[in-house]
């Protein structure tokens, strides 16, 4: 997959809502607008650097915000934006570099945008050059004069309403920009079409809605708290790891002591592995190697409860929060018994439930096998998700 980047231009005032502060800072379903954009985008594994764009006397606030939400990261960058949507998603390009291949624009105030349709986008570019999300119009359109009346009715059967995602190769749209940059365009396809490059519509989503003025707000709750998908899901987890000398010992997010650790390129707590796997698995989202690729340095020796933090996160960020988990560590030495509440309460902060919902418990194999030969240890976690709807409800 090719390099890339995300530029969410996010330095308007929003004027028509009346808030009397920019509308990506409000906040929607208790969680701020730009927050809920970022997130959509950190769920998708291709995308690899999001340039953040905002208003000058917003960059720190934003940063707070990144670090509250645990966004912050050397793949997001805040960088301030210009008086025109093009001048910000150019403030946002020359925080990129030349490896960078495509290049996503989102609004800042679309928050619902799906990981779907972002890799629907970005295919379509890959292929073509470029590519916007839209949608067919289904209402009949009427052309009025300057005193309300209709002046015609104007034909619908090619007409497209432009959201974004819009996707393009950078190299292209870099071209476009220092050609005919200091035209007026509402967005990046009217720039590539006024430069002469084909872009090719796909259908986008009407949930896909930019929060413009203030209804906007209560038809995006409305669809946020609607479940598209199934109320419960489940999921199994398993890892294993050697015990090798020279190595701490680490099980959820606790350090036991032993004269042996477990070998791996994080830390090899299996059983924070395994959950992590188990919530994926639950979401239809591959596995912890997928998002957490052992060849990524980023990665070498990290506590792996930062690890599932981001994958709660990203859970939440689907809709779903954890309901239970039952874990079983798989172990022949040291006993286990004094530290399991420690493990459960450090389990559950990670994922932001009580421990009544996160069972652990641990037994041996009497001896047989690689766990009762000590060569190493192993660990099953099942887990059931819930969509957040529900999880509010219960409480």
């Amino acid at each position: 997959m090719p390099s890339v980047a995300v530029i969410i231009p996010a330095a308007g005032n929003g004027t028509r809502m009346g808030l009397g502060h920019p509308k990506q800072y409000h906040h929607l379903a208790g969680v701020p607008i730009l927050i809920h954009t970022i997130r959509a985008f950190i769920s998708v594994p291709s995308v690899t650097r999001i340039i953040v764009v905002v208003p000058k006397d917003f960059i720190s606030e934003t940063r707070q915000l990144l670090t509250e939400y645990k966004l912050s990261s050397d793949a997001v960058t805040v960088t301030v934006g210009g008086r025109r949507r093009q001048d910000s998603v150019l403030a946002g390009m020359e925080c990129l570099t030349d490896a960078t291949e495509i290049v996503l624009v989102h609004d800042g105030a679309r928050p619902l945008v799906t990981a779907d349709l972002i890799q629907r986008c970005l295919e379509a570019a890959w292929q073509h050059g470029a590519a916007i999300a839209a949608i067919p119009v289904k209402d009949t359109l009427k052309r009025a004069r300057p005193d309300h009346t209709i002046a015609c009715t104007v034909d619908r059967q090619e007409l497209w309403q432009a959201q974004t995602p819009q996707a393009v190769k950078f190299s292209l749209l870099k071209d476009a920009y220092a050609r005919l940059g200091d035209r007026d365009v509402t967005d990046e396809a009217a720039l590539l079409e006024q430069a002469g490059m084909a872009v090719i519509l796909i259908e986008g989503s009407e949930t896909n809605i930019k929060i413009t003025r203030p209804d906007d707000l209560i038809l995006a709750e409305k669809i946020m708290h609607t479940p598209s998908t199934p109320t419960m899901r489940i999921g199994h987890g398993y890892d294993a790891h050697r015990l090798v000398t020279d190595r701490n010992l680490v099980l959820a997010g606790i350090t036991v002591p032993h004269k042996l650790g477990l070998a791996g390129h994080s830390d090899a707590d299996v059983v924070t592995h395994a959950l992590c796997d188990a919530v994926l698995g639950a979401l239809g989202a591959g596995d912890i190697g997928r998002h957490f690729p052992d060849s990524d340095q980023q990665f070498k020796d990290i506590y792996s409860i930062t690890l599932l933090e981001q994958v709660v996160e990203l859970a939440f960020q689907k809709g779903f929060t954890v309901s239970n988990a039952d874990i079983t560590i798989i172990c022949q030495a040291p006993k286990l018994a004094p530290h399991i509440e420690a493990m459960r309460t450090t389990l559950a902060q990670a994922c932001q439930v009580s421990r009544e919902q996160i069972n652990l418990k641990a037994t041996t194999t009497e001896k047989m096998g690689f766990t009762g030969r000590e060569e190493g240890i192993s660990c099953h976690a099942v887990v059931l998700l819930t969509t957040r709807q529900k999880r509010q409800e219960e409480q």
